[in-house]
């Protein structure tokens, strides 16, 4: 993190120096229940970046508390998603790994009278815990004596109750101004099976209850959280206490990272996967660490946005366009340069021997000629793009259209001569002629041109798909707005959020493989795609385009 980064490293700093702490013991602690999203992103760099500044360590702990939703695929995309944003983790655990310690913490606050058995159903304990304006009532069950709670919490254990019988509550204050501490329910039943424990529980711990003592066991410091979290830390606070654990964490809230145009809720990516509207957890438009990964954004890219968003305590939404900034950023002196043709349109040159090819000198990159030079072919025939000619051209359109002249990128001039179109009146062909003195890097000044083209040789360039991406929400402010209404977000799913498009590269990005970036002229960096590209077939997703109106 950068020296005059933010609120939480002054508190560190100041926990060291007072002598409060003597150590710096951070984590992560993302639930398996889905896909890691941007906004994790910003947890992760946050909670290992203050831990390796003080020298101190992190945790990737797994909060795997509700059997129903979790899953081994979240926990394994979780693992490959940390390390490929360029961290390791000091400790790899799992909430499950302390469900028996948890379970005799339960049993103190039970016998110190904190804690009892209701057997109230979900909808009367929402019923009975009032509202931000009215206190709580107390649950007839409330009364319970120690042994009765204690010996109804080991039957629920054991399992003969159904789910929803009964839970175990905190007894804490249902008149108290934070609903959180109107007796919060910390363990319900759930006969389900666990992904780490299989069939040994079937109660589980709530995530109020269950996190304070995992941060604790672990000897955790600074327990880092964004501020939906703010109004339960007293209860956090509480649980540490009552339950009389041995190392005190201390809860610090941050605000949530939001991007314009971007789904941030786990909730809705899930809808969106499950009702089969994008291609998978994975899929490029997803705001999803993997989906960031597959579409082409780097993890340096991710890890300056995320330092440049800042961090403070307020709610602020960035807009997506300076993601977009920061992998331009990147990859501008790491991404090769070269030709693609997105919507092909045929040119033969009339005047070029047939038969003939000639090899072009071309730079990788030009702004890092470390790269090297790379050879392009040219011959008789080529494809440019569709959108570079027009027959009835306006004003100052300066690319192909007949008898104008434009400069092939590398290459020559070429003077447009005849249209073909076929029987519907649709152009399928240009013939050109070319003036052989006009060669790139010849030194040719003897007239100039306003137009530069990118082309690839049709008798040697390479079939490829290409993928470009629009924005998934076409606004999210309208979206927030709507559903206030209950309107459903699905309503703002832009369906132009994918285009496929089939064209042609240069040969030598025939052996291109997944996850290769490149620049192609014009058109932006792309990514080959590691889910569909295939031996016999390449597909390249859009990164970003080239330009950019963003300004930090």
């Amino acid at each position: 993190m950068e020296e005059n980064s933010n609120f939480i490293k002054t508190i560190i700093k100041e926990d060291l120096e007072s002598g409060k702490r003597n150590k710096v013991v951070t984590r992560f602690p993302p639930e398996p229940n889905g896909y890691l999203h941007i906004g994790h992103a910003k947890s992760i760099i946050i909670n290992f970046g203050l831990a390796d500044e003080f020298g101190g360590k992190t945790n990737l702990r797994f909060d795997d508390t509700n059997p129903l939703k979790e899953d081994q695929e979240f926990v394994d995309s979780i693992k490959e998603d940390v390390a490929w944003l360029g961290f390791e983790w000091d400790g790899l655990f799992f909430a499950s790994d302390y469900f028996d310690e948890m379970y005799n913490r339960a049993v103190i606050l039970i016998k110190k009278g904190l804690a009892y058995v209701d057997d109230l159903s979900a909808d009367e304990i929402r019923e009975y815990r009032g509202t931000l304006s009215a206190p709580g009532k107390e649950s007839p069950y409330r009364g319970r004596s120690v042994e009765e709670n204690l010996d109804l919490f080991e039957r629920m254990r054991n399992g003969e109750f159904a789910n929803g019988e009964k839970v175990l509550r905190a007894k804490i204050d249902m008149a108290s101004p934070n609903i959180n501490l109107r007796d919060p329910v910390i363990y319900r039943i759930a006969h389900a099976t666990h992904h780490n424990t299989g069939d040994k529980w079937c109660i589980y711990p709530m995530y109020a209850f269950a996190h304070p003592l995992e941060d604790a066991i672990e000897g955790v410091t600074h327990s880092l959280c964004t501020t939906e979290f703010e109004d339960q830390r007293p209860l956090y606070d509480w649980v540490v206490r009552e339950c009389e654990m041995n190392e005190t964490p201390q809860q610090i809230e941050f605000g949530r990272l939001n991007i314009t145009n971007t789904v941030m809720s786990k909730r809705k990516l899930k809808q969106l996967v499950e009702e089969k509207f994008v291609d998978g957890w994975d899929d490029p438009r997803l705001p999803t660490i993997s989906g960031l990964r597959r579409r082409g954004y780097t993890p340096e890219a991710i890890q300056e946005f995320v330092k440049a968003a800042g961090v403070s305590k307020g709610f602020s939404t960035v807009d997506e366009q300076m993601l977009e900034h920061f992998v331009r950023e990147d990859l501008k002196l790491k991404a090769p340069r070269t030709m693609g043709v997105l919507r092909p349109l045929k040119v033969v040159i009339t005047n070029y021997p047939e038969g003939e090819v000639e090899w072009l000198d071309a730079e990788i990159n030009p702004e890092n000629p470390d790269m090297g030079m790379r050879k392009i072919p040219f011959s008789r025939e080529i494809y440019v793009e569709q959108d570079d000619f027009m027959e009835n051209p306006p004003a100052k359109y300066f690319r192909l259209f007949p008898g104008n002249e434009v400069r092939l990128k590398h290459a020559y001039f070429i003077k447009c001569e005849e249209v073909i179109k076929d029987e519907n009146g649709e152009v399928v062909e240009l013939r050109c002629t070319y003036d052989r003195e006009t060669k790139s890097g010849s030194g040719f000044t003897g007239r100039k041109v306003k137009g530069t083209l990118h082309w690839v040789d049709a008798t040697h360039s390479v079939p490829a798909e290409f993928r470009l991406y629009e924005p998934l929400i076409l606004d999210s402010e309208e979206e927030a707005a709507d559903e206030a209404e209950n309107k459903s977000f699905l309503d703002f799913v832009n369906e132009k959020s994918l285009e496929i498009l089939n064209g042609f590269i240069e040969p030598n990005m025939k052996d291109a493989k997944p996850q290769d970036k490149f620049q192609f002229f014009r058109h932006g960096y792309f990514n080959v795609d590691p889910k569909h590209t295939t031996e016999d077939k390449l597909v390249f997703n859009r990164i970003v385009s080239l330009k950019s109106s963003f300004k930090l």
